[in-house]
């Protein structure tokens, strides 16, 4: 008796793998597709359904917006937060995501109610989409197309980061980034990629720039001019010294 109960489970739980299976290669494919081309982890769509805490985070999204939208009260907060303690990955039903969005690990991620996510947009473990301050309305950032955010970033208030941009790990961004640039530290500082549209989309969040240490290399190399400069007056004045004896 407990093994045919034993079968029985086993062949519930073979039909809802497969319906799962199904049904996220329908209605998430572009999601699948955008985790097989971004995570060199990623064996096979199947491993990727099954597996992936940022697939079932975007699932649990979609449901509770779902609801959200249709102005059904309590709901869409709840399925939200089955979703956190499922996936570790905390979504407000009122975020609105574009197509192809890759959130990588996922752990400790957070988007705001009003916050605005663009298509094909990749979010590592840890980022912040959040608010400032308690008023209401638009109150939370947009992500535009193409945009890389870095694991542990902050991007924080009603602004809004333009097409390709990559936000490196740890930054802080408080206000409006333009397109195709990078914005790496605390507070989050943009800098251009020689002004070129970087093309697809860049997941080296590690090797950015910092326009700081730019800055002081620069700075650096003024200083060791000026006393190259201040060394060969000095050696001219001396031998025109001499030459007067």
């Amino acid at each position: 008796m407990n093994a045919l109960i034993f079968q029985q489970i086993l062949v519930i739980l073979f039909v809802l793998i497969v319906a799962k299976v199904f049904i996220y290669r329908i209605f998430f494919k572009n999601e699948i597709k955008a985790a097989m081309e971004r995570d060199p982890a990623a064996t096979s769509e199947t491993s990727v359904i099954l597996t992936y805490p940022g697939l079932h985070a975007i699932f649990y999204h979609r449901l509770s917006h779902f609801f959200y939208q249709n102005g059904i009260p309590f709901l869409p907060r709840f399925i939200s937060q089955i979703g956190r303690w499922v996936t570790g990955v905390e979504i407000h039903p009122g975020a609105t995501i574009g197509k192809g969005l890759f959130i990588d690990h996922g752990m400790g991620v957070v988007v705001g109610e009003t916050a605005v996510i663009g298509n094909n947009v990749t979010i590592f473990q840890g980022v912040t989409l959040g608010g400032t301050g308690k008023e209401k309305g638009k109150r939370h950032p947009t992500l535009g197309n193409n945009v890389v955010v870095g694991a542990g970033a902050c991007v924080l208030g009603n602004i809004h980061i333009g097409d390709n941009v990559s936000i490196g790990s740890n930054a802080v961004v408080v206000r409006d980034v333009p397109p195709n640039s990078t914005v790496v530290g605390v507070p989050g500082r943009i800098t251009s990629r020689e002004g070129k549209k970087v093309p697809g989309i860049n997941l080296d969040h590690t090797s950015l720039p910092d326009p700081l240490t730019q800055a002081l290399s620069k700075l650096q190399h003024e200083i060791d001019k000026i006393e190259k400069e201040l060394k060969d007056f000095g050696v001219s004045h001396k031998d025109n010294k001499e030459n007067k004896k």
